[in-house]
């Protein structure tokens, strides 16, 4: 059992790491939160595929091909940051080991990098606007992200350091120890809820100019977090010897780059008729004339 108080907020919790057994073989409750994160980020992206001009069924042909590529990126990431960890005591590299996902050890970053090649790989091969999809795919992000990070709660991980403020959590560190820390994984949580918002905000405004601008904002806002989340977190992954933070230094590089991008698209005065949807919409409406005419 974990146990975890929230000594400031008088709360104290005894979780079970294991949701059931089924033939000896334990499910544990962090794969079942992010297999809720996944199905509800589906349901919600099949509702507004229309919205972006994509077909459903290219929503799901793109999940069967990048879902599995992202749980392949999550383990390729964090494997490959934390490579000491699975070497024999004579320096070789235990393959087996790194092929033992189920014993934990995946990267958000990984998962997103893979899933996202992956997705513009399927909808090249489709003819689908691989932004336009991204616009689409970003929402599911963030959802999956929002309830994932629920995962680390009840394993008892992915928190910060030492602090005494009255949302503080209490919990036994990694050398037995009690310790209360900051709940990295609320506030990630919390920030992709509010990500999430955003995006919905922007959509029913009628603000996007440009396939692709939603997800950029995704993209800004989720780094922009995550790079002051990171530097509170005390279990990061280093660039190999080096003290910088991966996914802190992925995190500004990224947001940089689609911050810089929004701005030069908007600057080029990105107008809403070159959406694909409105471009769908107005070929739809030609064809109809067409066809009308005697």
């Amino acid at each position: 059992m974990n146990e975890i108080t929230f000594p400031g907020l008088g709360w104290a919790f005894e979780i079970n790491p294991i949701a059931v057994s089924v033939f000896g073989w334990d499910i544990y409750k962090y794969g079942v939160i992010i297999a809720c994160g996944f199905f509800l980020a589906v349901i919600f992206c099949l509702q507004i595929a229309e919205q972006f001009g994509v077909k459903k069924d290219d929503v799901l042909d793109m999940l069967i091909f990048a879902t599995p590529a992202a749980i392949i990126g999550a383990r390729i990431y964090y494997v490959l940051f934390y490579l000491d960890i699975y070497r024999n005591d004579d320096g070789t590299l235990n393959f087996i080991q790194m092929l033992r996902i189920h014993d934990g050890g995946i990267a958000i970053y990984g998962a997103i990098l893979a899933g996202v090649l992956v997705a513009w790989l399927v909808t090249r091969y489709k003819k689908v606007p691989f932004l336009a999809m991204a616009d689409m795919g970003a929402f599911g992000l963030l959802i999956g992200q929002s309830v994932g990070r629920w995962g680390n709660f009840v394993n008892m991980e992915a928190y910060g350091s030492e602090t005494t403020l009255p949302w503080r959590m209490g919990v036994i560190g990694d050398l037995g120890q009690y310790i209360e820390v900051h709940p990295t994984f609320l506030y990630e949580s919390l920030w992709n809820i509010c990500g999430f918002i955003l995006l919905f905000m922007l959509l029913k405004q009628g603000v996007r100019r440009f396939d692709g601008m939603l997800f950029c904002v995704y993209v800004a806002w989720y780094g922009l977090g995550r790079m002051w989340i990171e530097g509170l977190r005390t279990d990061s992954l280093y660039l190999f010897a080096t003290g910088i933070r991966v996914s802190q230094l992925l995190a500004i590089f990224s947001a940089a780059i689609a911050l810089a991008y929004i701005v030069y698209r908007l600057k080029k005065h990105a107008s809403k008729e070159n959406l694909y949807v409105n471009q769908l919409k107005k070929e739809k409406g030609e064809k109809n004339d067409v066809s009308n005419n005697p």
